[in-house]
Protein backbone atom coordinates (compact mmCIF):
# COMPACT_ATOMS: atom_id res chain seq x y z
CA UNK A 1 0.00 0.00 0.00
CA UNK A 2 1.54 3.57 -0.93
CA UNK A 3 2.13 5.42 1.91
CA UNK A 4 0.28 8.56 1.43
CA UNK A 5 3.05 11.09 2.89
CA UNK A 6 5.82 9.61 1.49
CA UNK A 7 6.32 12.79 -0.61
CA UNK A 8 6.00 14.93 2.18
CA UNK A 9 8.28 12.68 4.03
CA UNK A 10 10.74 12.66 1.45
CA UNK A 11 10.26 16.76 1.55
CA UNK A 12 10.50 17.33 5.23
CA UNK A 13 14.14 15.07 5.60
CA UNK A 14 15.22 17.11 2.44
CA UNK A 15 14.92 20.75 3.97
CA UNK A 16 15.71 19.84 7.55
CA UNK A 17 19.09 18.51 5.66
CA UNK A 18 19.54 21.80 4.68
CA UNK A 19 18.84 23.52 7.68
CA UNK A 20 21.16 21.34 9.64
CA UNK A 21 23.39 22.57 7.03
CA UNK A 22 23.05 25.81 7.98
CA UNK A 23 23.50 25.28 11.90
CA UNK A 24 26.62 23.17 11.20
CA UNK A 25 28.33 25.75 8.80
CA UNK A 26 27.26 28.28 11.96
CA UNK A 27 28.15 25.93 15.14
CA UNK A 28 30.43 27.82 17.30
CA UNK A 29 30.48 31.20 15.47
CA UNK A 30 27.71 32.28 16.74
CA UNK A 31 27.79 36.21 17.25
CA UNK A 32 24.44 37.33 19.00
CA UNK A 33 22.54 35.54 21.75
CA UNK A 34 19.78 37.15 23.11
CA UNK A 35 17.48 36.14 26.36
CA UNK A 36 13.99 35.08 25.57
CA UNK A 37 13.35 33.64 29.24
CA UNK A 38 15.50 33.41 32.50
CA UNK A 39 16.56 29.98 31.32
CA UNK A 40 15.80 30.30 27.47
CA UNK A 41 17.90 32.32 24.72
CA UNK A 42 17.56 32.94 20.95
CA UNK A 43 20.84 32.99 18.30
CA UNK A 44 20.62 34.61 14.93
CA UNK A 45 20.90 31.05 13.65
CA UNK A 46 16.87 30.04 15.45
CA UNK A 47 16.08 32.78 12.84
CA UNK A 48 17.44 32.01 9.59
CA UNK A 49 17.09 28.46 9.67
CA UNK A 50 13.68 29.24 10.73
CA UNK A 51 13.01 31.60 7.43
CA UNK A 52 14.40 29.21 5.37
CA UNK A 53 12.18 26.33 6.94
CA UNK A 54 9.52 28.85 5.91
CA UNK A 55 10.44 29.48 2.46
CA UNK A 56 10.69 26.15 1.47
CA UNK A 57 7.00 25.23 2.78
CA UNK A 58 6.06 28.04 1.33
CA UNK A 59 7.15 27.87 -2.08
CA UNK A 60 6.21 24.11 -2.20
CA UNK A 61 2.82 23.78 -0.30
CA UNK A 62 1.34 27.39 -0.07
CA UNK A 63 -1.82 26.23 1.12
CA UNK A 64 -0.63 24.53 4.20
CA UNK A 65 -0.49 26.63 7.09
CA UNK A 66 2.65 26.79 10.02
CA UNK A 67 3.05 26.92 13.17
CA UNK A 68 7.21 27.87 13.82
CA UNK A 69 8.76 28.64 17.07
CA UNK A 70 10.33 31.99 16.76
CA UNK A 71 7.41 33.77 14.60
CA UNK A 72 4.34 31.69 15.58
CA UNK A 73 1.25 31.05 13.30
CA UNK A 74 1.78 31.93 9.58
CA UNK A 75 -2.04 30.82 8.19
CA UNK A 76 -2.20 29.36 4.87
CA UNK A 77 -2.08 31.25 2.16
CA UNK A 78 1.22 33.39 3.58
CA UNK A 79 -1.09 35.96 5.82
CA UNK A 80 -1.36 35.74 9.37
CA UNK A 81 -4.00 33.83 11.32
CA UNK A 82 -7.19 34.59 10.87
CA UNK A 83 -6.75 36.18 7.09
CA UNK A 84 -6.37 33.76 4.72
CA UNK A 85 -8.54 33.61 1.15
CA UNK A 86 -11.80 31.21 2.06
CA UNK A 87 -11.26 29.32 -0.62
CA UNK A 88 -7.82 27.66 1.19
CA UNK A 89 -8.99 27.11 4.66
CA UNK A 90 -10.01 23.50 3.83
CA UNK A 91 -6.25 22.69 2.82
CA UNK A 92 -5.18 24.36 5.89
CA UNK A 93 -5.80 22.07 7.57
CA UNK A 94 -2.68 20.62 7.17
CA UNK A 95 0.04 22.76 9.51
CA UNK A 96 3.62 22.51 9.43
CA UNK A 97 5.15 22.72 13.03
CA UNK A 98 8.70 23.50 13.21
CA UNK A 99 11.74 24.25 15.65
CA UNK A 100 14.50 25.07 13.29
CA UNK A 101 16.83 25.00 16.19
CA UNK A 102 15.80 22.63 19.57
CA UNK A 103 18.43 22.98 22.35
CA UNK A 104 19.68 26.57 21.35
CA UNK A 105 21.50 26.53 24.96
CA UNK A 106 23.73 23.96 23.95
CA UNK A 107 24.35 25.28 20.44
CA UNK A 108 25.16 28.69 21.59
CA UNK A 109 27.64 26.88 24.23
CA UNK A 110 29.22 24.82 21.40
CA UNK A 111 27.39 21.42 23.48
CA UNK A 112 27.36 18.99 20.69
CA UNK A 113 23.44 18.14 21.44
CA UNK A 114 20.65 19.92 19.11
CA UNK A 115 18.19 19.05 16.02
CA UNK A 116 16.10 20.22 13.88
CA UNK A 117 12.41 19.48 14.22
CA UNK A 118 10.13 19.14 11.26
CA UNK A 119 6.45 17.89 12.10
CA UNK A 120 3.09 17.84 9.45
CA UNK A 121 -0.17 17.34 11.19
CA UNK A 122 -3.37 16.78 9.30
CA UNK A 123 -6.55 17.05 10.51
CA UNK A 124 -5.53 17.61 14.04
CA UNK A 125 -2.70 14.32 13.89
CA UNK A 126 1.04 14.36 13.46
CA UNK A 127 1.24 12.58 10.06
CA UNK A 128 5.11 13.34 9.48
CA UNK A 129 7.96 13.77 11.81
CA UNK A 130 11.92 14.31 11.34
CA UNK A 131 14.08 15.29 13.62
CA UNK A 132 17.70 15.95 12.75
CA UNK A 133 21.09 15.81 14.81
CA UNK A 134 23.45 17.70 11.86
CA UNK A 135 26.27 17.10 13.95
CA UNK A 136 25.89 13.58 13.57
CA UNK A 137 24.14 13.48 10.58
CA UNK A 138 21.48 11.54 12.05
CA UNK A 139 17.93 11.79 10.49
CA UNK A 140 14.69 10.10 12.67
CA UNK A 141 12.36 9.89 10.12
CA UNK A 142 8.54 8.45 10.04
CA UNK A 143 5.17 9.06 8.56
CA UNK A 144 1.76 7.77 10.74
CA UNK A 145 1.17 4.89 7.99
CA UNK A 146 5.26 3.91 8.38
CA UNK A 147 7.84 2.69 10.42
CA UNK A 148 10.39 4.36 12.44
CA UNK A 149 13.71 5.12 10.74
CA UNK A 150 17.00 6.43 11.26
CA UNK A 151 19.16 7.13 8.28
CA UNK A 152 16.92 5.08 6.21
CA UNK A 153 16.65 2.11 8.21
CA UNK A 154 14.29 0.73 10.34
CA UNK A 155 14.09 1.17 14.20
CA UNK A 156 12.50 -0.19 17.09
CA UNK A 157 12.39 0.92 20.49
CA UNK A 158 14.26 -0.93 23.45
CA UNK A 159 13.50 -4.39 24.05
CA UNK A 160 15.49 -4.62 27.80
CA UNK A 161 13.44 -6.66 30.06
CA UNK A 162 13.91 -4.90 33.46
CA UNK A 163 13.24 -1.30 34.44
CA UNK A 164 16.45 -1.21 36.47
CA UNK A 165 18.57 -1.56 32.95
CA UNK A 166 16.90 1.89 32.08
CA UNK A 167 18.49 4.93 30.38
CA UNK A 168 15.54 7.36 30.85
CA UNK A 169 16.16 11.18 29.35
CA UNK A 170 13.99 12.87 32.51
CA UNK A 171 13.02 16.15 32.97
CA UNK A 172 9.95 16.81 35.32
CA UNK A 173 9.95 20.46 37.15
CA UNK A 174 7.54 22.26 39.03
CA UNK A 175 5.76 21.69 42.23
CA UNK A 176 6.85 17.57 43.20
CA UNK A 177 9.14 17.50 40.33
CA UNK A 178 12.42 16.78 42.46
CA UNK A 179 10.40 14.01 44.38
CA UNK A 180 9.26 12.28 41.36
CA UNK A 181 12.50 12.47 39.24
CA UNK A 182 14.30 10.71 42.32
CA UNK A 183 11.42 8.18 42.49
CA UNK A 184 12.34 7.21 39.08
CA UNK A 185 16.15 7.53 39.23
CA UNK A 186 15.54 5.03 41.87
CA UNK A 187 14.03 2.49 39.46
CA UNK A 188 16.16 2.56 36.54
CA UNK A 189 19.82 2.37 35.89
CA UNK A 190 20.17 6.36 35.25
CA UNK A 191 18.74 9.35 34.38
CA UNK A 192 19.97 12.16 31.34
CA UNK A 193 18.63 15.37 30.68
CA UNK A 194 20.10 16.45 27.61
CA UNK A 195 18.97 19.96 26.28
CA UNK A 196 16.86 19.08 23.52
CA UNK A 197 13.65 17.49 24.30
CA UNK A 198 12.89 16.84 20.51
CA UNK A 199 16.12 14.91 20.15
CA UNK A 200 15.82 12.57 23.16
CA UNK A 201 12.47 12.27 22.32
CA UNK A 202 13.09 10.31 19.07
CA UNK A 203 15.93 8.62 19.99
CA UNK A 204 13.26 6.32 22.35
CA UNK A 205 12.07 4.91 18.77
CA UNK A 206 15.66 3.70 18.11
CA UNK A 207 16.16 2.45 21.78
CA UNK A 208 18.85 5.15 22.29
CA UNK A 209 17.44 6.16 25.43
CA UNK A 210 14.93 3.59 26.77
CA UNK A 211 12.54 5.98 27.39
CA UNK A 212 11.16 9.92 27.90
CA UNK A 213 9.60 11.48 30.77
CA UNK A 214 9.23 15.24 30.36
CA UNK A 215 6.81 18.33 31.78
CA UNK A 216 6.72 22.32 31.43
CA UNK A 217 8.89 23.93 29.01
CA UNK A 218 7.30 21.75 26.16
CA UNK A 219 5.40 23.10 23.19
CA UNK A 220 3.58 21.87 20.23
CA UNK A 221 7.18 22.24 18.04
CA UNK A 222 9.34 19.91 20.61
CA UNK A 223 7.05 17.15 20.24
CA UNK A 224 4.90 17.55 17.09
CA UNK A 225 8.11 15.11 15.48
CA UNK A 226 9.43 13.03 18.04
CA UNK A 227 6.34 12.05 19.82
CA UNK A 228 4.76 10.69 16.23
CA UNK A 229 8.55 8.77 15.78
CA UNK A 230 9.12 7.29 19.14
CA UNK A 231 5.44 5.74 18.33
CA UNK A 232 6.21 4.74 15.23
CA UNK A 233 9.02 2.90 16.80
CA UNK A 234 6.73 1.07 19.08
CA UNK A 235 6.97 2.76 22.11
CA UNK A 236 4.09 4.06 23.79
CA UNK A 237 3.34 7.65 24.03
CA UNK A 238 1.06 9.91 26.42
CA UNK A 239 1.13 11.97 28.75
CA UNK A 240 2.03 12.32 32.25
CA UNK A 241 -1.64 11.49 33.14
CA UNK A 242 -1.74 8.69 30.61
CA UNK A 243 -3.82 10.48 28.38
CA UNK A 244 -3.05 11.59 24.52
CA UNK A 245 0.30 13.31 23.94
CA UNK A 246 -0.94 15.72 21.12
CA UNK A 247 -3.47 18.31 22.21
CA UNK A 248 -3.09 20.80 19.86
CA UNK A 249 -5.76 23.37 22.33
CA UNK A 250 -2.27 23.24 24.40
CA UNK A 251 -0.09 26.46 22.33
CA UNK A 252 2.16 27.05 25.69
CA UNK A 253 5.49 25.29 27.43
CA UNK A 254 2.60 23.25 28.65
CA UNK A 255 2.62 19.71 27.76
CA UNK A 256 4.54 16.49 29.15
CA UNK A 257 5.25 13.42 27.66
CA UNK A 258 6.14 9.67 28.97
CA UNK A 259 7.40 7.61 26.09
CA UNK A 260 8.43 3.84 26.84
CA UNK A 261 8.28 0.48 25.40
CA UNK A 262 4.96 -0.98 25.72
CA UNK A 263 5.83 -3.49 28.92
CA UNK A 264 7.32 -0.47 31.00
CA UNK A 265 5.59 2.48 30.15
CA UNK A 266 2.64 1.71 32.37
CA UNK A 267 5.55 1.36 35.43
CA UNK A 268 7.03 4.42 35.04
CA UNK A 269 3.22 5.94 34.88
CA UNK A 270 2.07 4.12 38.27
CA UNK A 271 5.68 5.37 39.66
CA UNK A 272 4.98 8.60 38.91
CA UNK A 273 1.69 8.62 40.43
CA UNK A 274 2.84 7.62 43.71
CA UNK A 275 5.46 10.03 44.07
CA UNK A 276 2.71 12.75 43.20
CA UNK A 277 0.58 11.35 45.49
CA UNK A 278 3.45 11.16 48.30
CA UNK A 279 3.94 14.55 47.90
CA UNK A 280 0.79 15.69 48.09
CA UNK A 281 -0.08 13.73 51.53
CA UNK A 282 2.94 15.73 53.20
CA UNK A 283 1.54 19.10 52.50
Amino acid sequence: MTDPHAGDLAFAIDLARRAGGLLTASYEKVVQVDRKSRRDVVTEVDYQSEALVIEAIRDRFPDDAILAEESGHHAAGGGTDGTAMAGRRAKAARRWVIDPLDGTVNYANGIPYFCVSIGLVEEGRPVVGVVLDPLRDDCYAATAAGPAQLNGHTVTASDKGALGDFVVSLAIIGRGGIARERRIAHEIRIPRRMGSAALALASVASGRFDAFIGNGGLSLWDVAAAGLIAERGGATVTSLRGGPWWDEGRMGPSLSIVAAPAPHHAELLALLRAAKTTVESRR
